[in-house]
């Protein structure tokens, strides 16, 4: 059935055509859908650089992509919870100083071809309950470990249930987990958007 619902919404999103995807601007998600909890942690020290790489805290994507966001933190409220946003579009320079310190394809994407990330076509996301408490996962966010894997056995019932409680909805909406990334998933369709260095300050 997961199987049969990855295919669907890849041909219907790949029948959207590509050029009309890759001429979409990068949209603030806040405009498209307001209720997103944002810990935006790269515009903070708090993240695995202990360093802030971000110059404001903002959640920029393809307009596509935020709509099929916005429907997914929808969907999560209906069910009773919120959607928490830890890291959206990242300028290619942003990439650059991330490959510098985590050279490593299993979890951080090489600059020169780039990441989904850069295409504004990618989401690092968790959920809360409705009072925005943090529901309990496999590890925290870029945890750079096993643990982290989406297929990680070792996690108690609880963490699991959720990890697959947030796949289940994002994968509705068009979006598809990274097997090393609980929190990571990449927009159907994200090669049809062209990288980008724009920096956060432009995004309207």
């Amino acid at each position: 059935m997961k199987r049969h619902l990855i295919i669907f919404l890849a041909c219907f999103l790949c029948a959207c055509g590509g050029h009309r995807r890759a001429a979409e601007p990068l949209v603030d998600l806040t405009d498209v859908y307001p209720n997103a909890i944002l810990d935006l942690r790269y515009a903070t020290e708090n993240n695995f650089t202990h360093q802030v790489v971000y110059p404001i805290a903002k959640c920029a994507l393809r307009k596509s992509v935020a709509e099929r966001l916005a429907a997914a933190g929808r969907q999560m409220e209906q069910e009773g919870y919120r959607l928490k946003v830890y890291d959206c579009y990242r300028p290619i320079s942003v990439q650059k100083i991330f490959w510098s310190l985590v050279p490593d394809e299993r979890y951080v994407a090489n600059p020169k071809e780039g990441s989904r990330h850069n295409r504004g076509a990618a989401v690092d996301v968790s959920m809360t309950d409705a009072n925005g408490v943090d529901l309990e996962m496999p590890t925290e966010f870029d945890n750079f470990t096993e643990r982290a894997h989406r297929d990680w056995p070792n996690a108690t019932p609880e963490a699991k249930k959720n990890r697959k409680r947030l796949e289940r909805i994002m994968l509705v909406h068009g979006f598809i987990g990274l097997d090393t990334e609980w929190w990571h998933f990449d927009a159907m369709g994200w090669k049809n958007y062209p990288l980008e260095d724009a920096p956060l300050e432009t995004v309207r």
